[in-house]
């Protein structure tokens, strides 16, 4: 059991090489494809027909400016990928959560990034919730500054539910080669206490688990389950996604919405 084909986001910012290096080491681990992804949408906005602004002789800059910053990231990809034979580079003039949505069908797993703690003005191409939520793949969020995740000892962020059954699914080729697993519950009132029958499932498929409880409620049991994790030196926590779609955007139980805002560790999460 492994991942076949992992899939990068990446983009033109030195922040991509990071995460194009923590795939590529994933990749390494399955014998896996490493494939990188990018798009960029044109900003029509500065396009106008008034002959006096430019006119239509605006819109080949605009593509041409998008097409230089996607040979940039690229070479940025190239360059961070570079020793390892089984690579794809996929891109395109497109909308890149779009793109990233519709090329994920090749991918096993997809390493995206997401923003600094300390900079909220930056802003990704791709927001990590949407490609969590609407992608239908397990996604590994890299923290910023992150190149490489380190795998022998996993957490799982457990209660029995639809979304953490998958995760826990989609995480097993990585769960099966780690050293140890622990099973994190933190009582939040919200439902039983099931840590140790997954510990057992886990066990029967011959995976060093264990389980791990604490207290937390509301908005501190995200922290709550990062320092459980942390306790147990996990350099990997794998949960499930908890949201619903509102007009058309997502709205996240406080778990969810913490850990993709904050969490320091690399974090795979399904829907």
């Amino acid at each position: 059991m492994g991942y076949a084909s992992i899939m990068v986001a990446v983009d033109a910012e030195e922040g991509s090489r990071d995460r194009v290096r923590m795939a590529g080491h994933l990749a390494d681990l399955f014998g896996a494809r490493l494939i990188g992804v990018a798009a960029e949408r044109p900003d029509y906005g500065l396009f106008t027909t008034d002959p006096g602004a430019g006119g239509p002789d605006v819109l080949p800059v605009l593509h041409e400016n998008c097409l230089e910053r996607m040979r940039r990231t690229e070479a940025l990809f190239a360059e961070a990928a570079a020793g390892r034979s089984r690579l794809a580079w996929r891109s395109d003039l497109a909308d890149p959560l779009l793109f990233l949505l519709v090329q994920s069908m090749a991918a096993d797993l997809v390493v995206i990034g997401r923003q600094a703690r300390d900079n909220p003005a930056e802003r990704f191409a791709i927001a990590p919730a949407d490609a969590v939520m609407q992608s239908g793949r397990p996604v590994l969020i890299a923290p910023p500054g992150l190149s490489y995740c380190d795998t022998t000892r996993i957490a799982i962020g457990w209660k029995n539910t639809r979304e953490a059954r998958r995760a826990v699914a989609d995480a097993m080729p990585l769960l099966c080669r780690a050293s140890r697993v622990v099973v994190c519950h933190v009582a939040d009132g919200s439902g039983p206490d099931e840590a140790d029958n997954l510990v057992r499932v886990l066990e029967a498929r011959g995976i060093a688990a264990s389980a791990a409880r604490t207290k937390g409620d509301g908005a501190a049991t995200a922290e709550a389950l990062v320092d459980l994790a942390c306790e147990h030196a996990a350099g990997l926590l794998v949960t499930g996604a908890y949201g619903h779609s509102r007009l058309s955007e997502w709205a996240f139980g406080g778990v969810t919405r913490d850990l993709l805002r904050a969490c320091p560790l690399c974090c795979l999460m399904s829907h």
